[in-house]
Order: C-alpha cells, then sequence, then structure tokens
C-alpha cells in the first residue's frame, strides 16, 4: 500500500516549543510531539510541514475573490498571481491523508494567520464545487474521501471542552472542523492543553494529559490505517 502524507500546520506567533524554549507555545510542543510519534510508528510515511504563525499566508483581497470565482480559462496573469500562493496550500491540502494543526486559542476563536490558511484553501470549483442551477443543495464538497483532520488547540483558561463551563465561547475547533467538513472532510480528532494563565500544578497536569491524549490518539490512528490497508490487501 503507498505510504500515507501527513500535513503539519503551525499557527501559534510564539516560535518556539514549551518544555524546551522559554515562552514556547503548547501547540507546537502538541503538533511536535504528534509528528514524531507517527514517524516513529509509521516511518514509511511522508509529512509536509508549513508554519503559518511565523509565515502567514496572505489574507483574502477584493482581487483573489474576483480570480477565485474567474473560470480557471478566463483568468489573466495578475488573476493567477493573486491565486498562486492558494495553489500551494490547497495542493499541500489535496495531497494529505492527515491533516494536524496547532491552533491556539486567541480570544477565543483562531488566530487570524490560521484564518487565512481557512480562506485561502475554501475554493469554489477546486475543494467545494457550487452551481445555483443544481437541484437540491447547490454546494458539495470536492475533497477526496478518507482524510482525517486532528486539532491541537491550547486555552489560556479552562473548560473549554465539550460540556465545560465555557464551551458555549470555543471557537477555535468549530473555526477549523466547520469549514473543512464543509469541503469534505468530516473526521475530527480534538486535544486541548488549558490552564496556561494560571501557570500552577493543574497546567501541568493539563499538559500531562494532552501528551498522553496524543500518544494514544496517534496509535489508535495508525492502527486504523494498518487494519484498512490490511482489508485493502486482502481485495487485491
Amino acid at each position: 500500500m503507498p505510504p500515507l502524507h501527513i500535513l503539519q500546520i503551525d499557527a501559534s506567533a510564539r516560535s518556539g516549543r514549551s518544555g524546551v524554549d522559554p515562552r514556547g507555545s503548547h501547540t507546537r510542543r502538541l503538533t511536535h510531539r504528534f509528528a514524531e510519534r507517527w514517524q516513529a510508528a509509521r516511518p514509511q510515511d511522508t509529512l509536509t510541514y508549513r508554519d503559518v504563525g511565523q509565515q502567514p499566508p496572505s489574507p483574502a483581497s477584493g482581487d483573489w475573490i474576483a480570480a477565485a470565482f474567474t473560470r480557471p480559462e478566463r483568468r489573466n496573469k495578475a488573476a493567477q498571481a493573486q491565486l498562486a500562493e492558494s495553489d500551494v496550500l490547497v495542493a499541500e491540502l489535496l495531497r494529505a491523508d492527515l491533516i494536524v494543526i496547532g491552533a491556539p486559542m486567541y480570544n477565543f476563536g483562531l488566530p487570524a494567520q490560521l484564518k487565512a490558511w481557512v480562506d485561502n484553501v475554501v475554493r469554489v470549483g477546486v475543494t467545494f464545487g457550487f452551481d445555483r442551477s443544481r437541484q437540491g443543495e447547490p454546494y458539495w464538497p470536492m475533497l477526496p474521501p478518507g482524510k482525517r483532520l486532528v486539532i491541537l488547540s491550547s486555552r489560556g483558561d479552562y473548560g473549554y471542552g465539550a460540556g465545560g463551563r465555557l464551551e458555549a465561547i470555543n471557537l477555535v475547533e468549530r473555526g477549523l472542523s466547520v469549514p473543512m467538513a464543509y469541503l469534505g472532510l468530516t473526521e475530527t480528532h480534538s486535544i486541548a492543553i488549558e490552564y496556561d494563565e494560571f501557570a500552577d500544578e493543574r497546567l501541568r497536569a493539563s499538559i500531562s494529559t494532552a501528551e498522553a491524549a496524543v500518544d494514544e490518539l496517534v496509535g489508535k490512528l495508525a492502527r486504523d490505517v494498518a487494519e484498512t490497508q490490511g482489508r485493502a490487501l486482502e481485495l487485491t
């Protein structure tokens, strides 16, 4: 069976990793751990790394929108140039079997750098379809099936998870899972570190719990892949 391809995206404005660098990023710590554990479990797989926190994509502009909604055969060189960066980001998403995103909570939602990435990969005619004359739903997803999304987050406060005291104002996971599901990526796994602003034993415990959850998730997903590939081989 062909190897899988992993797309690892970091979005924190902090360049270092907590536990390694002073004032380092918790999300970078988790994405690094995930990638390291995955490559140990499945060394045959390949990985593309993109740091939107340090090299943010350009935000959508009026010219970008006009170019995106122009049919490809009608785009002039200026329109093609507007979409060049987006084309690269979309190609990375299309190639990936597993998308691992480090998404810290900034003011209850995504960092602007990561939102710019989302806006660059939600592309009509490329990652989602639209036909106003289509019967029923005029929109449909265009991502190939079988992709998985892993969201690794961090939060200053606590209780943002399912059933938590602040669940209703957590816009991070939904900020990624909703647009990705719209494109056809519907399997999402989320792990988060909390209590960062408290900087006490609760933060240390949360980090330990999140790292253990990352290890468990890597094991589960790697086993799922092996089982799926094994069944496919039996059918050949």
